[in-house]
């Protein structure tokens, strides 16, 4: 048996080097599978499945690389002028691919953003889900629905758009934005209590991100040469003929923002339910009103 097998593997080496590759490749996935199985009860719940999965998966197909360079090399050989004659046209035809694929080695070693990181690439913004080689996924989110919440679509962006257009990213060092509400208000309403009113529900809604927030704020000024920043709720005052609005400026954390500016309204309508008398928002509304013509020409 043995000897049949040798001399099938000389009068056929690349047939019998093939099939050593599929067992290896057999072998490697099975390996791969059995170990990601046994791992999962530990890092299922966690940030590391996703590295555990990715590093598996980068390992197992280096390892098939370097597998088919050794048992292919000298079968290769002969199509090494070939090869180089075709270089200028194939990095010519790819040349997107090897854009794409510069941008990952950007985006993994230049700290552009990581998987979870909130993002606007290529005009779409939604949470980094997935970093290919070629291309980045994200989990959508605006377009039809608002207020920073997803749509269900997952979108694939080639990792090309981090040297063509500009990467918006909403928790990399700051994991907070500045936001604001505008409240109009008749001009007989009380304006001081108005303001006083707005600042408290601000104070109550937001004071438990301070603290972190002027954390990570500074760390930015240690990183980044940018002034300080006021983080505390501001209230700013400015009128037209219609109304005199007051304009809420606050820090929120970036994935929360629908749901405080939520609790700000409700709490505003609240509190200033409580003055009525005091105070008063105001719209904007129309009176329509409809002039007969009269009748001309009526018989007698």
């Amino acid at each position: 048996m043995r000897e049949w097998i040798n001399q099938y593997t000389e009068a056929y080496p690349l047939i019998a080097n093939i099939l050593i590759f599929a067992v290896i490749i057999v072998c490697l996935l099975m390996i791969r599978k059995f170990a990601l199985n046994r791992l999962y009860k530990q890092f299922n719940e966690s940030e590391n499945w996703y590295v555990t999965r990715k590093v598996a998966k980068w390992l197992t197909n280096g390892i098939l690389v370097i597998a088919f360079v050794y048992i292919f090399g000298t079968d290769l050989s002969g199509f090494t002028t070939a090869i180089g004659l075709a270089g200028a046209g194939i990095t010519y035809a790819l040349r997107e691919v090897i854009v794409s694929f510069a941008g990952w080695f950007a985006i993994m070693f230049g700290d552009f953003f990581k998987t979870g990181d909130r993002v606007l690439l290529g005009g779409t913004k939604g949470d980094v889900v997935d970093i290919g080689l070629l291309r980045t996924t994200l989990m959508e989110m605006g377009e039809w629905v608002e207020g920073d919440q997803y749509t269900g679509r997952i979108v694939r962006v080639a990792n090309s758009y981090i040297f063509t257009s500009p990467v918006y990213n909403y928790t990399a060092d700051f994991k907070f934005l500045w936001d604001e509400i505008h409240i109009p208000i008749r001009f007989k309403s009380d304006i001081k209590l108005a303001r006083k009113l707005v600042l408290e529900i601000a104070e109550k809604e937001i004071g438990t991100y301070n603290a972190k927030a002027e954390e990570d704020w500074g760390n930015m000024k240690r990183r980044y040469r940018i002034e300080n920043a006021s983080l505390e709720p501001q209230v700013f005052i400015s009128f037209d003929d219609n109304w005199i609005t007051l304009s809420l400026r606050y820090i929120v954390d970036t994935r929360k923002r629908r749901i405080s500016r939520d609790h700000i309204f409700m709490s505003i309508l609240e509190r200033f339910g409580e003055y009525e008398d005091r105070i008063e928002l105001a719209s904007e509304t129309f009176e329509i009103v409809h002039e007969e013509t009269p009748k001309e020409g009526r018989n007698s």
